[in-house]
């Protein structure tokens, strides 16, 4: 039997929770859901070329890595 691999901070137990609260949710739930993501300030939505999808995940990458670094710094001092 093949084994499941998950991505760093997912096991078996997480993807079962994930999977419950999508299943629970009723078709209002998800809507609202859905309309609350995209009246967040914080990200966003936008269609980007295939041939992009590389060097934009790089740059999400280095941020994400910039970020993680100065909250490890914000509650170091």
């Amino acid at each position: 039997m093949k084994k499941n691999k998950f991505p760093k901070g997912w096991d078996e137990e997480r993807v079962k929770r994930v999977l419950s609260h999508y299943e629970k949710q009723t078709e209002d739930e998800a809507v609202a859901e859905d309309e609350a993501a995209y009246k967040t300030r914080t990200q966003t939505a936008m269609d980007i070329p295939v041939q992009l999808v590389p060097k934009v995940r790089e740059l999400i990458a280095k941020h994400q890595a910039l970020h993680d670094v100065e909250t490890t710094a914000d509650n170091i001092g």
